[in-house]
């Protein structure tokens, strides 16, 4: 930082919709730090120097390439908002990390992939590693568990981390519009990118969870071992059935500790009425943490947006300029380990049971029989009236049952002649 340690000059390599948001942040509000000084931006990077910005950096020294800006002595404190997991982010992150100097990102494949490496890189160095913005945008998910629930016994986060499929999801039930309408709709109002396979395929959320149970559990960051499922195979029949039933479908991300074992995933599933993540609908994001000893909190809030994902990387450069110092995760990085992983055949889950089937006697029967055999206790029971095409569409849910006993009977229940198409099966949130 300069001579008089009261002006950080921050390097911004990334100027997006974010990177935008935060030249705007700091432009306005320079001081914002409580006795922190000053954050004064000096260095920009990004792929197109003629785009247009937000405030003038004409005075801001320019790079083509953001290592260069994470190597450059003229700024103090470098702030990665490139996105990806690898290539030119990775690259600019490791670079500023072994010049000894701070690092803040918004990059959640970054840090879901690469996070104990990069968590190592940091602590050698004895600099700040930041990513505050990387989940749930503004709302202060990270920090709930990095900061102000170190202690505690978290034993499962779970809740909706992307607001485009919530958006999605939403206006399929409200408008009684099909998934691929909406999701053109969304791709206009840029709710969606061009290529909307990270959110609708359930990725973004995955990198998400995975930041937040390595925070929860004090274990390495292990994206590769979550399990995904995204919300591209939820039909609007699905939002209808799961309404007349008294649910909401949502793609909840949930990661759950037992004992020493971790599982982290990210599907479809249903939430009652009533329940708040039901009631988060539009883009808003929600998260449960639980502990065993304060119970049960609830946070919800923007996930996305100029404004509340730069306030949130404005907080973390706060952190870096008042001399906040812990570990990058709940433990130091010399002692994180990819935890076990839960063993999926043992997994207990309610589930909901979408069938199509011929208009004719004994398919209920049969049905029941074929579930009962296997040990699967049906909960609840929807029949509706034959379809123009003498279909009837029947759904059901389970008590909790083993999922590889439901697996093994919608296997047997596929091959009974009344069946017109496969089983559809979605879970019930456990909540």
């Amino acid at each position: 930082m300069s001579e008089d340690r009261k002006t950080w000059r921050i390097g911004v390599a990334g100027l997006g919709t974010v990177g935008g948001g935060l030249l705007s942040f700091l432009d306005a509000e320079p001081d914002f730090a409580p006795a922190g000084g000053r954050a004064v931006v000096t260095g920009i990077s990004a792929r197109s120097r003629a785009r247009n910005r937000p405030v003038d950096v004409s005075a801001m020294q320019w790079f083509d390439d953001p290592v260069a800006l994470a190597k450059s002595p003229d700024n103090d404190l470098f702030v990665e908002l490139i996105g990806g997991s690898d290539g030119p982010a990775k690259a600019a992150v490791e670079a500023a990390l072994a010049m000894g100097k701070p690092v803040v990102t918004a990059n959640k494949a970054l840090i879901a992939s690469h996070g104990a490496h990069l968590a190592a890189l940091a602590e050698t160095k004895g600099v700040p590693l930041l990513f505050e913005a990387a989940v749930m945008g503004g709302t202060p998910a990270v920090k709930m568990l990095r900061e102000a629930l170190v202690g505690e016994d978290v034993i499962s986060v779970a809740g909706i981390l992307n607001g485009t499929c919530n958006y999605i999801l939403t206006e399929m039930e409200t408008k009684g519009s099909a998934f691929g309408d909406v999701l053109a709709e969304a791709q206009r109002l840029g709710y969606a990118e061009a290529d909307p396979t990270t959110d609708i395929g359930g990725f973004d959320a995955a990198h998400k969870i995975t930041i937040l149970a390595a925070l929860a559990f004090g274990c390495a960051p292990d994206f590769a071992s979550a399990e995904i499922e995204g919300v591209d195979q939820v039909d609007l029949d699905d939002i209808k059935l799961a309404h007349d039933l008294g649910y909401r479908i949502r793609l909840v991300a949930s990661a759950v500790r037992e004992g020493e074992a971790v599982a982290v995933r990210v599907h479809p599933a249903l939430a009652p009425f009533g329940h708040p993540l039901a009631e988060t609908r539009g883009s808003l994001n929600a998260l449960f943490i639980e502990g065993r000893r304060i119970g049960r909190i609830f946070l919800q809030g923007p996930g996305a947006g100029a404004g509340p994902t730069a306030a949130a990387v404005a907080a973390d450069i706060a952190d870096v300029m008042t001399a906040v110092r812990r570990p990058v995760f709940q433990s130091p990085a010399s002692g994180l380990k990819f935890a076990p992983v839960i063993d999926p055949a043992n997994r207990i889950s309610r589930v909901f049971i979408r069938l199509r089937v011929k208009d004719q006697p004994g398919v209920i029967a049969a049905v029941s029989e074929t579930l009962a055999g296997a040990g699967v206790s049906i909960d609840g029971f929807l029949q509706k009236s034959a379809q123009a095409d003498g279909s009837v569409p029947i759904v059901l849910t389970t008590h909790a049952t083993a999922e590889s006993i439901v697996f093994e009977a919608l296997e047997r229940i596929a091959r009974l002649p009344s069946m017109l198409q496969a089983p559809k099966l979605l879970r019930i949130a456990r909540l």
